[in-house]
């Protein structure tokens, strides 16, 4: 009998083993292109001389191919891998906490908060000095998703202190559905050129990331990936409900407020530096669920390196798609994850 049961789980874990191995390199190999192709087609040799040089390992090389290697792309290409893993990462772990498998990143309305907060400061007409690395726009799109979280949460804490599911997703659904309606009137009663600069940052960009940006999505990443690694167990338990959770010894609540706020967290700075990206952590979660099954020790991994491998290809396809534009990568992960999710559905409903 424990031969039975431990055979599958070592198999199991070898392919999960496997399939991070693959997706890193894969993440490696991405990240190589996505440095090496633009309006200015680079090697991949020309690439790593231009990074040796400005780390004094070798000569270099010329001035203008070192800025567009190292001061332009590559700090945008890792800001891609870093936003798209924080957000499948995110979107991963608010399915697994309210049950819900159309959960996103923006459950709790922090997109429209964000939004809002943006376009109030394009509006106005805001300099560029910011914050850690964060712009004006970006600095007053993260404070007011942090308003719009806080609003959420105080409409669906009960008067014992704990966390309601069901409200919080109502509550995130009505904040983020009157952060939009009042971003629309900002837009109609504003100039066409401030419309125009609301429109590109609501479809999300990673084009304007610099070193000092990336800084802080950096150390924001990793302090939510260690985070919800270290709550795996505490995911994989409430897959049968909170009762079933809280007599395997899990504090729910407790849990509940350190994931949301988390997940709430990591999303409003992601979405702050490179706007509202859809999709992706919608779609990479299912997508790694059925490489490597629902075990969250084995599945988050998975599924950062997954959101990072496709951020990073669909940036290079909305810079390079059409001569001399840029796309905005949502409409990027769009028109991939569409297809994908219909398919994953359809496969889905086969197999029930």
């Amino acid at each position: 009998m424990s031969v039975r049961t431990r055979v599958p789980a070592r198999v199991a874990a070898t392919t999960a083993t496997g399939w991070s191995a693959a997706l890193a390199a894969l993440l490696v190999v991405s990240c190589a292109a996505g440095v090496a192709i633009g309006a200015a087609d680079l090697s991949i040799g020309t690439v790593v001389e231009s990074i040796a040089g400005r780390l004094g390992i070798g000569p270099g090389t010329d001035l203008l191919t070192t800025h567009i290697v190292v001061d332009l792309r590559l700090p945008r290409v890792l800001a891609a891998a870093l936003v798209g893993a924080g957000l499948a990462l995110c979107g991963a772990v608010l399915q697994s906490l309210t049950g819900n498998a159309l959960a996103d990143p923006y459950l709790l309305g922090m997109s429209g908060g964000a939004s809002l907060g943006a376009v109030l400061a394009l509006t106005a007409g805001v300099g560029t000095v910011g914050f850690l690395g964060m712009g004006a726009v970006s600095v007053a799109a993260f404070v007011a998703a942090l308003g719009s979280l806080l609003l959420v949460f105080l409409i669906s804490t009960s008067r014992s202190g704990a966390l309601l599911p069901g409200r919080l997703v109502l509550a995130g659904i009505a904040v983020g559905q009157f952060a939009a309606a009042v971003t629309s009137a900002l837009v109609l009663l504003g100039d066409r050129d401030a419309a125009h600069r609301v429109l590109q940052w609501t479809l999300g960009s990673v084009a304007g990331v610099r070193w000092s940006g990336l800084v802080t999505i950096t150390v924001v990443v990793a302090v939510t990936t260690v985070v919800m690694l270290a709550h795996a167990r505490v995911l994989d338990s409430f897959a049968f409900g909170e009762r079933a959770a809280a007599s395997l010894g899990t504090d729910v609540e407790r849990s509940r407020w350190v994931l949301y706020g988390v997940a709430s967290l990591c999303t409003a700075a992601l979405v702050a530096q490179a706007g509202v990206i859809g999709f992706v952590g919608l779609v990479v979660p299912h997508a790694a669920r059925m490489l490597v099954g629902p075990l969250h020790a084995r599945l988050l991994p998975v599924v950062a390196l997954v959101g990072a491998v496709l951020l990073v290809w669909a940036d290079i396809v909305a810079r390079t798609v059409l001569p001399g534009r840029e796309l905005p990568i949502s409409i990027v992960t769009a028109v991939v994850g569409v297809p994908v999710f219909v398919l994953l559905l359809r496969r889905r409903g086969a197999r029930s």
